[in-house]
């Protein structure tokens, strides 16, 4: 050993002089990083899709409780013809392996399976409101969170943390509270207008509409990750349009027929599929940048939403759990987008989280790589914490 190597010193972080270490961060520091921008854009923009969903459900109740005008696969279709003569079009006058034709001849299955799925999942919760009550309905729409989870888990190898979870359980809980406001003031239907079968029927169908807009979702947030959003609202146009005008033809005819006409319900018509266009065109954008797990839980104020415009518009009754539930639902919504999700990108392997501060270590060229996972992260950014430098 020469004398150079005996008087090497390794300076570690216990001996490194205290003003060279990064001082803790301060209460506020802490609330920055919390509360940071990406974190609130993305509560914001599940906030206007929860606006434009508001919207469709108050149109739909001044339809069908003012006008007597049940007809919800008939708004369904005007926004499927919408999205035709928006999008479709836009891919039909495209060239080369984006044009219309091209994605028909490689992916016409896939699209026309999401098509139905996207229409009967609709469907399946508007004629739920005949059988059973309004209360069952919106506790049991909350299906739709683990669905999401679990397909986001097994199909996008989406990675989450115990955090994501206690946010989605405090955003269903707000949902739960909103549910117990409504019992207490008197909003929820009699239960004797429900006989027990006919209330099962309509759970089966709630459950089954929630597990459809699951798979809707996730599907969704797969085409705008991985194709394009012009493609998939295209797609939706076309497969939507056609099979809703057949289901259209063939059960509702007789309700379109008996539809009081007037410059009003033309109105409430119009405004409906403004707000179902507008859900449909932002709502890939809201995936991109978030996810679908994100989007249902942000999309759960929508009831709340229509509950204080309906304190004005239909007399409803306040109570403070109303408030109680929104605040609820506000900080499971806090507590998910707080923390980033990672995409486990080799499904052959599962590992806990890497740790993005650690050492990276260089492995040799000539080394066999071993499979391993890496995470990508769907949310914001994560500020890096300082490093201290080890001479």
């Amino acid at each position: 050993m020469t004398p150079e190597q005996a008087n090497h010193v390794v300076s570690t972080i216990e001996n490194l002089p205290a003003e060279s270490l990064a001082a803790s961060p301060g209460p506020v520091q802490r609330m920055r990083k919390v509360f940071n921008r990406e974190m609130l854009l993305s509560i914001a923009l599940g906030q206007v899709l929860a606006l434009l969903l508001c919207g469709i459900r108050l149109t739909s109740k001044y339809l069908s409780e003012d006008f007597h005008a049940n007809t919800p696969l008939f708004q369904s279709f005007l926004n499927y013809i919408l999205l035709f003569l928006v999008y479709t079009t836009t891919l039909a006058v495209r060239q080369g392996e984006e044009n219309l034709l091209a994605i028909l001849k490689r992916r016409w299955w896939k699209y026309m399976f999401l098509g139905i799925i996207d229409i009967e999942a609709t469907y399946l919760v508007v004629k739920a409101h005949q059988y059973t009550t309004f209360i069952s309905i919106q506790l049991l729409n909350c299906f739709v969170i683990p669905v999401v989870i679990l397909l986001s888990w097994f199909f996008l190898l989406v990675r989450y943390k115990v955090l994501h979870f206690i946010g989605a359980v405090a955003c269903i809980l707000g949902i739960g509270c909103m549910a117990g406001a409504d019992v207490l003031m008197g909003r929820q239907q009699r239960e004797d207008f429900f006989p027990g079968d006919s209330k099962l029927i309509g759970d089966v169908l709630v459950l089954g509409g929630a597990t459809l807009y699951g798979i809707s979702s996730v599907c969704q947030e797969y085409i705008v990750r991985n194709l394009s959003r012009i493609e998939l609202l295209g797609m939706i146009g076309l497969f939507g349009s056609f099979f809703s005008g057949i289901q259209l033809a063939i059960m509702e005819h007789k309700e379109l027929l008996k539809v009081p006409w007037d410059w009003q319900i033309g109105l409430l018509y119009v405004g409906f599929t403004a707000c179902m266009f507008g859900l449909y065109s932002f709502l890939p954008v809201v995936i991109k940048k978030t996810s679908a797990t994100a989007i249902n839980l942000s999309t759960l104020t929508a009831e709340l939403y229509t509950f204080f415009c309906g304190l004005f518009l239909f007399h409803y009754k306040f109570s403070g759990l109303y408030l109680l539930s929104f605040g609820t639902i506000l900080v499971g919504l806090v507590l998910y987008f707080s923390t980033t999700t990672y995409v486990a990108q080799d499904p052959r392997v599962y590992k806990q989280f890497r740790n993005p501060s650690g050492p990276v270590v260089e492995l040799p060229s000539s080394a066999q790589l071993e499979p391993s996972v890496t995470y990508t992260s769907l949310g914001q950014e994560t500020e890096e914490e300082p490093h201290v430098r080890v001479a």
